[in-house]
Formats: C-alpha cells, sequence, structure tokens
C-alpha cells in the first residue's frame, strides 16, 4: 500500500465528511484515481471558473464514466463576475496584480469557501517541487480561513512519479499536457511552456514570479499565498 494510500484511508477514516478540490490536473486525477480504486467515500469537486480551457471541462464527463464518481460543480456568482466585467472589462486582469487577485477571488476563492462548506478536511494535488512559494508544504496542515484539516499527499512527488503513475495505472489526463503545458488554469492565463522552464512558468506568464497564485491556499497562519516564500 502507497503512503497516497494510507493517507487517503485516514482522511476517510477520521476526516468524514472531506473532499478533494479537483483542478483537473495531473496530480488531481493521480488522487481520484487512488479514491476510486480505493473506494473510498470522499467527494471530488471542481470550480469552473468560466474561463477554463475545453479540454480541462473534458475530463468531468470521463471521471464519471472512467470511475462512477460524482464530480460537484461550483461556479462563480454571477452578478459578482458582472459587476467586475461592467467596471473593469472581461481580461482586465491582464492589466495589474490586483485585478487579477480580485479576477481570481470572485472565480475561485469565494466558490471554494462555498465548496468547503461543512467538510471537515480537504484535499489538494500541491506539490513542494511547483514552486518556490509551495517549497515548504507539509502534507498535512490546518487551514485556518476555512477552519478544517487540508492534506496534501503528493507534496513530496516529483512530476516524474505523478506521470509515472498516470502512465502505468492509465489514468485519464488533460489533453493539453501533451501541446507542452504543464500547469493548467484559466485559458486566457495559461500558456505552454518551453524547454528550460519551471512547471508554472505557464501561469500568469506578464507577471513577475513573487505575485504567481491565485489566492486558494493560504500559509497555517491565515495568510494567503501569493508570493514566494523568502529565500
Amino acid at each position: 500500500m502507497t503512503t497516497l494510500d494510507v493517507t487517503l484511508r485516514e482522511v476517510a477514516a477520521r476526516f468524514a465528511p472531506a473532499a478533494l478540490a479537483s483542478s483537473l490536473q495531473a496530480a488531481d486525477m493521480v488522487i481520484t484515481d487512488a479514491i476510486a480504486r480505493l473506494r473510498l467515500p470522499i467527494g471530488v469537486f471542481v470550480i469552473d471558473t468560466g474561463r477554463l480551457h475545453q479540454e480541462t471541462l473534458a475530463l468531468i464527463p470521463v471521471i464519471r464514466g472512467h470511475y462512477g464518481l460524482q464530480v460537484e460543480l461550483y461556479t462563480p456568482q454571477a452578478a459578482a463576475v458582472a459587476n467586475y466585467v461592467h467596471f473593469y472589462g472581461r481580461d482586465a486582469f491582464y492589466g495589474s496584480i490586483e485585478l487579477r487577485h480580485q479576477c481570481c477571488d470572485l472565480r475561485k476563492v469565494e466558490p471554494l469557501a462555498r465548496a468547503l462548506a461543512g467538510k471537515r478536511a480537504w484535499i489538494t494535488g500541491q506539490r513542494r517541487e511547483q514552486s518556490g512559494g509551495r517549497a515548504q508544504l507539509a502534507e498535512r496542515e490546518f487551514d485556518a480561513v476555512h477552519g478544517l484539516e487540508k492534506f496534501n499527499p503528493l507534496a513530496a512527488w516529483s512530476e516524474s512519479e505523478v506521470w509515472e503513475y498516470i502512465h502505468n495505472r492509465d489514468v485519464p489526463y488533460n489533453r493539453l499536457y501533451d501541446q507542452g503545458y504543464r500547469s493548467i488554469g484559466c485559458a486566457p492565463c495559461t500558456r505552454p511552456v518551453v524547454s528550460g522552464e519551471d512547471t508554472r512558468a505557464g501561469r500568469w506568464w506578464w507577471e513577475q514570479a513573487a505575485s504567481k497564485e491565485c489566492g486558494l491556499h493560504a500559509t497555517p497562519d491565515g495568510r494567503l499565498v501569493r508570493a514566494k516564500a523568502p529565500a
């Protein structure tokens, strides 16, 4: 039994109700596969920001068909999105970090709060290798913002280990990876990467590296993670 299996079994046994917050990226598909393989009572939800790639959304029916798992969808408040678009423009996030954070807040952070309401734990596919800001990521932490336990069971996994699992177990994955993407978020905020760039270089590529987080994740003291940890 792998450490991933052990962690997920513990979460299911001790922290129900729990859920995987799936971005439908490769690591989240590994965890989804393990939940289904172990037949664990752990929910899976996706935040549909309204700006995801079609290739990303196409995975939702695949998960339902391949694994027989239900995937809950959470979307932003329509009025908040309309208000943002009216005052700033649909793609105003290119204009400043503040406007990009505001877009992430209404499209991701607020729906996440609704998705986690009533849960005792949530699971993510975050990995330490992904960025400097995640270098000290714990496999288990307390989320002070939402008031529940948070598990990052793949924190120590490398990108190659994620893909080894996917290929060995024939796990469905986002086909954008075959086009050079290595980290996939909203369509207008994500591009493929080139040789020599780090995993998340294609996210918010027009910004400085220090600002490349969306605010979904917080440090144990409740601060939003939106910058690299100091060296």
